[in-house]
């Protein structure tokens, strides 16, 4: 582990050396050198976790897949948004960025004699504890993102967008990032912002980062791998996932914008009504109602423009996109 810490911090330290620290310098951003070294980390921590996610998770596909597809062709597009997600310059630019707006409003606020108080304030025994304090931001951050993924389904603008990240018949592990880019940025300033409310570390914010990604890319994996009677209501896996993904929604009311939405810890749908097991397999998808839906299953340049038509259609009319999965 200690190799590989050193080979880490090497590529990291030569990669800002040659090419990132230059580049700055040179554009006249000084001021973002120490961003720039971070964003190298959080680049390469993106490409370990899509080699892990890989080396695990196609080989579970192709030996327990939940269906057999006579050709991948539908799955490539979801590669190109996997690498600009494992990037990892979305999320990183905005928590940066908010990272210095929070700066000054907490400078302004200390100034008039307001003190905001963040986790570690009121539980301070965590400064000692930081695999607890990392546990306990993951599960805030979890039902955050509860609530996110439940609005961007029961909100016609928001569907609008995050209908993209459902339209996936072919539904794999690189589906996770499926999203419209605007899409991507609403999430990563919902997730950034909170993390900062909170007084998330910059080095916990990347860790929390990957763990749910990695959690996410298991539970879009195209397998019936399951986590048993009990393990199904403990953590979300790809059986669990694949009913919030399926092209016929179950006939409840309860389920008219979509169901499990948790994508950590399934105890969120538990408590708020969203939770649907089954021990079928659903086929996934959404049923394209216009020739431009259909054809931009498969095209990410029109899935982007498609989304942005969508999303004016339900700002400016009554009707618009009907909110379900």
């Amino acid at each position: 582990m200690h190799t590989l810490t050193d080979l880490f911090v090497s590529a990291q330290g030569w990669l800002f050396d040659s090419f990132v620290q230059p580049l700055l310098f040179g554009l006249g951003l000084g001021g973002f050198v120490e961003m720039g070294f971070e964003g190298i980390e959080f680049v390469l921590l993106g490409l370990i976790e899509l080699a892990i996610a890989y080396t695990l998770m196609r080989p579970l596909e192709a030996w327990w897949p939940a269906e057999r597809w006579a050709q991948r062709r539908a799955v490539r597009v979801d590669v190109i948004y996997t690498v600009l997600n494992r990037l990892g310059i979305v999320p990183l630019a905005v928590f940066a960025l908010l990272a210095l707006l929070f700066l000054g409003v907490d400078g302004w606020l200390r100034f008039h004699d307001v003190i905001p108080r963040q986790l570690e304030d009121w539980l301070p025994a965590l400064d000692h504890h930081p695999l607890a304090s990392f546990l306990i931001y993951l599960v805030i951050l979890d039902f955050s993102e509860y609530w996110r993924h439940r609005l961007s389904h029961s909100l016609r603008w928001w569907w609008a967008l995050h209908g993209i990240h459902h339209s996936q018949r072919q539904m794999s592990f690189w589906t996770d990032s499926r999203n419209h880019l605007l899409d991507d940025l609403i999430a990563g300033v919902w997730f950034a912002s909170l993390s900062l409310l909170i007084g998330v570390p910059p080095g916990q914010f990347i860790g929390l980062l990957i763990v749910l990604r990695l959690v996410e890319n298991l539970s879009h994996a195209n397998t019936r791998l399951g986590f048993g009677p009990l393990g199904d209501y403990l953590v979300v896996g790809p059986r669990y996932h694949r009913w919030h993904h399926a092209i016929d929604l179950p006939a409840d009311p309860r389920f008219a914008c979509g169901c499990n939405f948790a994508i950590l810890f399934p105890i969120w749908d538990i408590l708020f009504g969203t939770l649907y097991l089954s021990p079928q397999l659903p086929p996934t998808g959404i049923h394209e109602r216009t020739e431009l839906e259909i054809s931009a299953r498969d095209d990410f340049r029109a899935q982007q423009k498609l989304g942005l038509v969508l999303l004016w259609q339900a700002l400016t009319t009554k009707a618009g996109r009907q909110s379900s999965a």
